[in-house]
C-alpha cells in the first residue's frame, strides 16, 4: 500500500500471522464439510477424527439425491434467492434514496418507522403473514416466501447511509437544471454510484435468503422445498447419518460460494473504481 506521502506502508510478521490464523479458522468448517461428506459414519465417530477427505463423496451425493429432491430444491432456493435480491436491491436503493436526497413531508418519521421495524422480532409477524398467504391460496408456492423478503428496513437504512456519503448533492441539481426527472436522475445517476452499495446488499440479501429455514419451513412442504427445507429430510433412521447430511450441506453451499466469489470481485472493482474518482 502507498499512501499520498509516497511511503509503502507494509504489514509486519505479527499482522501476517495473525491474518495466516483467521484464514485457517474461518475455512476449517468448510474443509470439514468436505472430509465429513466424503467419509462414512463409521469413520467420523472414530477418536480422533479423520481430517483427510475419503472415497465416499459421490456415493454420499447419490444417497442424498435418493433420500432428497436436491435438484428442485436446488432451482426452488435460486428462483426465491434470486428474486428477492433483486426486488430487494431495487426496492431499497429507490427508498434509500429518497430518504438521502429527496425532501417531502414526514421522511424523518417515517425514517424511525422503517429503522424501528428492525427491533420487532420477525417471529411475531408468522401467524399473521400464514393467516394471509393461506386466504391468499399461496400455502406451498414460492411467492409465499419471495414476496415478504422483498424489502428489508435493514437495506432501506444501508443504502440511504451509503447514498447520503456517495451521492453529491451538487449532481442533482446539476441534473435538475438539465431538465432530468426523478425517474432519470435515479437510473442515470443514483444506479452508477449506487452500484458498490448495491453489491454489497445483494451479496448480503442474497446469502440470508438462501440460508433462511424458518419462513420456508412454515410456507412450504417437502414437496416443493427451498434447499434448507430439503437437507431437514437427509440422514434419517435411528441413528442420523452425518456423512450423508454433510454431503448434502456441501451441495447446498457451493452456489452460495459462486455468488460470493462474482460478486465479491464487483465489491472490490466497485470500491477501487470509486476510490480512483475521488
Amino acid at each position: 500500500m502507498t499512501t499520498r506521502a509516497g511511503r509503502t506502508l507494509h504489514g509486519g510478521k505479527v499482522a501476517y500471522a495473525i491474518l495466516i490464523v483467521a484464514v485457517l479458522v474461518s475455512a476449517f468448517p468448510f474443509y470439514w464439510t468436505i472430509v465429513a461428506a466424503s467419509r462414512s459414519n463409521a469413520d467420523l465417530a472414530q477418536v480422533p477424527p479423520t481430517l483427510l477427505p475419503g472415497p465416499n463423496l459421490l456415493r454420499n451425493v447419490e444417497a442424498v439425491l435418493e433420500e432428497a429432491d436436491i435438484g428442485t430444491a436446488l432451482l426452488n432456493s435460486l428462483v426465491v434467492s434470486g428474486s428477492i435480491t433483486v426486488g430487494t436491491v431495487l426496492c431499497c436503493t429507490l427508498a434509500g434514496f429518497a430518504f438521502a436526497k429527496l425532501r417531502f413531508r414526514g421522511r424523518g418519521a417515517l425514517l424511525t418507522i422503517t429503522v424501528g421495524t428492525m427491533m420487532i422480532p420477525p417471529q411475531l409477524g408468522v401467524i399473521p403473514l400464514f393467516m394471509l398467504i393461506a386466504e391468499l391460496g399461496w400455502v406451498n408456492q414460492l411467492q409465499s416466501v419471495i414476496l415478504p423478503g422483498l424489502v428489508s428496513a435493514f437495506g432501506v437504512f444501508f443504502m440511504r447511509q451509503f447514498l447520503v456519503q456517495a451521492l453529491p448533492d451538487e449532481l442533482i441539481e446539476a441534473a435538475r437544471v438539465d431538465g432530468a426527472s426523478t425517474a432519470r436522475i435515479f437510473w442515470s445517476i443514483v444506479v452508477p454510484i449506487a452500484r458498490p452499495g448495491m453489491a454489497v446488499l445483494g451479496l448480503l440479501t442474497f446469502m440470508a435468503a438462501w440460508n433462511d429455514f424458518f419462513w420456508p419451513i412454515v410456507a412450504l412442504s417437502s414437496q416443493n422445498p427451498t434447499v434448507q427445507v430439503a437437507l431437514r429430510q437427509l440422514g434419517g433412521g435411528y441413528v442420523h447419518d452425518q456423512s450423508v447430511i454433510m454431503a448434502g450441506t456441501l451441495l447446498g453451499t457451493l452456489p452460495v460460494l459462486l455468488v460470493f466469489g462474482l460478486l465479491g470481485r464487483q465489491i472490490v472493482g466497485g470500491i477501487m473504481q470509486g476510490a480512483v474518482k475521488g
